[in-house]
Order: C-alpha cells, then sequence, then structure tokens
C-alpha cells in the first residue's frame, strides 16, 4: 500500500512538492510515494522516479486560468475538461490505498484531497498574506482546511502562519520555503569579467513566451551597454536550444557563437550575453542583480538577497498583473517593476536607469538580504516540512472522519 499521496497544480507546486519528496525519500526510502500532478506533465515528480497515478497533460494555460481567464478557451479546446475528470477518476479509484495526502497549491488540490476521504495535509504555495496584508481564503478553502482531516497546513512564509492562527487556524504553521533547497550548484563555470557587476536574466520556463522575453532583456541589456561595463548570464530552459538562439540572434541583429553566447556592439563596446541551461543556481548565486520575468525563479532571487528589476511582457503569464502581483508578494525593498504594459524604449531606459540606482545604493545589499529573509528565507523547508509530515504519519489512528 503506498504511505503518501501529492497533488499539486502548477510549475512551482511541483518543484516544492518534489523537493518535499526528495527531502522524505532521504530519510525513509522505503516510503511508498504516488503523485498526481493536476498541471503539466510532472517532469519534477519523474525524474525522481515518483508514479504518476492518473494521465498529465500541459494546456496552453500552464495552470495560470486566474491571471488570464481568455486562455481558458483554449484549455477547453484542447480537452481540459475530460482531462479534469480522468484526473478525480484515479485519484478516486485509489483513494483507499493512501495513508496520507499531501495537497500542494491551491483549492484545487486541497479539494481533490478531501474529495478522498483521507487524512491530508496542506502546503499553501499560492497564496500569502503579503499580497493584501491578510489572506484572503476562498469560502470552501477554509471549510477544507478547518476540516479534522486537514492535519496540518504549511505556509510559505512566517507572516502568513501567524495570520491564519490569529484568526484560529491553530494547525497553520511555516517550516520554511522548499524553493531555497534547489540552488546547490552542479560545478558548472562561468568565465565571466570579475572586475564587471554581473546581472542575470530570468526569462521564464513557458516558450513561446520565454524567447519572447529574452529578447527583451537582450535589448534592455544593449541600453545599459551605453551607460557602463556589464557582465550578463542568461539562465534559461533547455527547451531554448542552440536553433532558438540562431533564430534569436538573426532576428535581433546579434550574433551567436554555435553554443552558448550571444553578442553585439553598442557604440565601442563588446556586448556579450552568456545562455546557459545548465547553470541556474550558479549564475543566481554570482549575479548582483536580476532583471526577472519569472515566477518561481524571482522568488529564488529574492531569496538569495538579490534585487531584481521586472520588466512587463505580452504575457500570457508575465503581465503586468503578475508581476506587480509579485512585487507585492516580495516586496519593494527587493522587486522593481518597471511600467504598465509591455516594455516599449523609453521603458527600457527607464529600467536601465534604476538598475543603474539600485548597483550604486550602498543600502540596497542589506535590504535586500533582511527582506529576502523575511519574504521567502533560508534553504531547509523540505526537510523540515518532510519532518511534520512524518510525524502526522507516526500519529498512527488515522481515521476516516
Amino acid at each position: 500500500m503506498p504511505d503518501l499521496l501529492f497533488l499539486s497544480n502548477g510549475h512551482g507546486e511541483d518543484l516544492n512538492a518534489s523537493l518535499i519528496v526528495k527531502a522524505i525519500q532521504t530519510v525513509n526510502p522505503q516510503l511508498a510515494i504516488a503523485a498526481q500532478p493536476i498541471v503539466g506533465a510532472g517532469h519534477a515528480y519523474r525524474k525522481l522516479g515518483v508514479p504518476i497515478i492518473g494521465p498529465t497533460e500541459s494546456m496552453p494555460s500552464g495552470g495560470l486560468l486566474y491571471m488570464n481567464p481568455w486562455v481558458l478557451v483554449r484549455d477547453l479546446a484542447q480537452g481540459l475538461v475530460l482531462l479534469s475528470l480522468r484526473q478525480i477518476a484515479a485519484i478516486w479509484r485509489l483513494r483507499q490505498q493512501f495513508k496520507l495526502v499531501v495537497a500542494v497549491g491551491d483549492v484545487v488540490p486541497i479539494a481533490l484531497a478531501s474529495l478522498t476521504g483521507r487524512p491530508f495535509v496542506a502546503f499553501l504555495v499560492s497564496t500569502s498574506s503579503y499580497y493584501e496584508g491578510r489572506l484572503r481564503l476562498p469560502w470552501l478553502t477554509q471549510r477544507l482546511l478547518r476540516s479534522p482531516r486537514c492535519r496540518q497546513i504549511f505556509c510559505r512564509d512566517a507572516f502568513t502562519a501567524a495570520d491564519l492562527q490569529s484568526r484560529g487556524f491553530a494547525k497553520a504553521i511555516f517550516c520554511g520555503y522548499p524553493i531555497m533547497d534547489a540552488l546547490q550548484g552542479q560545478g558548472a563555470e562561468l568565465v565571466l569579467d570579475p572586475q564587471c557587476p554581473l546581472i542575470a536574466l530570468l526569462a521564464g520556463s513557458r516558450l513561446p513566451e520565454a524567447i519572447a522575453n529574452l529578447k527583451l532583456q537582450l535589448r534592455l541589456c544593449q541600453e545599459l551597454a551605453k551607460w557602463g561595463d556589464f557582465a550578463f548570464a542568461a539562465a534559461i530552459v533547455p527547451a531554448i536550444d542552440a536553433t532558438q538562439l540562431q533564430a534569436i540572434a538573426m532576428d535581433l541583429g546579434w550574433q551567436f557563437d554555435g553554443r552558448d553566447r550571444l553578442s553585439t556592439s553598442v557604440g565601442d563596446r563588446r556586448l556579450e550575453v552568456h545562455c546557459r541551461s545548465d547553470a541556474f543556481a550558479e549564475i543566481l548565486q554570482a549575479s548582483q542583480l536580476v532583471i526577472g520575468m519569472a515566477g518561481t525563479a524571482v522568488e529564488q532571487a529574492v531569496g538569495l538577497g538579490k534585487p531584481v528589476v521586472q520588466l512587463i511582457g505580452a504575457g500570457p503569464q508575465f503581465t503586468y498583473r503578475f508581476a506587480e502581483a509579485q512585487e507585492r508578494l516580495l516586496g519593494t525593498d527587493s522587486v522593481q517593476t518597471i511600467g504598465k504594459t509591455p516594455a516599449q524604449p523609453a521603458d527600457l531606459t527607464q529600467a536601465a536607469q534604476v538598475i543603474l540606482q539600485t548597483l550604486q545604493d550602498p543600502t540596497q545589499p542589506e535590504r535586500c538580504r533582511q527582506n529576502g529573509q523575511a519574504r521567502v528565507g533560508s534553504p531547509g523547508g523540505s526537510a523540515a516540512i518532510a519532518g511534520q509530515i512524518f510525524s502526522v504519519l507516526r500519529q498512527g489512528s488515522i481515521d476516516d472522519r
């Protein structure tokens, strides 16, 4: 009989869940774990060898229906309803096999966890009291979290846990944010000029949006090169391969060396941008500032104490609505958003000026460090949450109330 079933509904949710799974497997590799990602293909689980109990498929929205309801039409056309029904059927069919369900995300995995009739714990990855000063949970979510079958509520930050506890959710705790455990480098070597400040580019993970975002960021690099010498490194996803980079270079009038370097001339300066899909942690840790058009990766940058400047893209994910919400979540001490519409040349000029001012501000590093600790936290969350899950399992005598 499997011991745990993980349910999650998004890229960041899958990442957090997989890090908790990895921590559990490290302590007790004999524990049987299965998963059902509600959004996407579940690559984070598959890399760990965790069996997926039902169907998976990547939808056009990437699970971000709340950001742009119009993409729901595309999801429906691609079979969202049938996929959801098949996933629910798989969960229902196997519901009695699991000792505990771990719901990672929002009301969707929490509702499905409750549907099994089994005890569950919930990790509220996608919501925080930092957004509005007070957590606004849907009525259904509140009801499910107050259920006796809900044994623990994990929050993504201490502020949210304290908010929920003050409102009667005694089971709400903060153990850390697992994404900070995903920043161990793999030994990738960055050949960069140590005399120049390193600016990291985070363009996102969903294609073709990530390509459009990267082009926008490269134009900002050109603007910055007018003001001084900088080193640039883009942490890209493997899907942006050499063919894609060559096409980007041709579209912008740049050169591509056939491996990992885009370059162009700006006046008498030679501008180079290193594009690596194997050095995310190394790039982020070595950077002095991040140009961000991503979700989870920007959160990790803030957790490391890096200042982030956000450009607005055309979406569907990284729109002004997403960027503004992320700025509220992560705090203006760390995150600055330029403009409210897809970035134009004037926005790039403004962004360059903001970057220069930020790099020259002697108070910025300490403010970003303190803010990152409060908003995101330190490594160790995966093991701490795993320990709490072990405690719930050890309680035994788990009934079906």
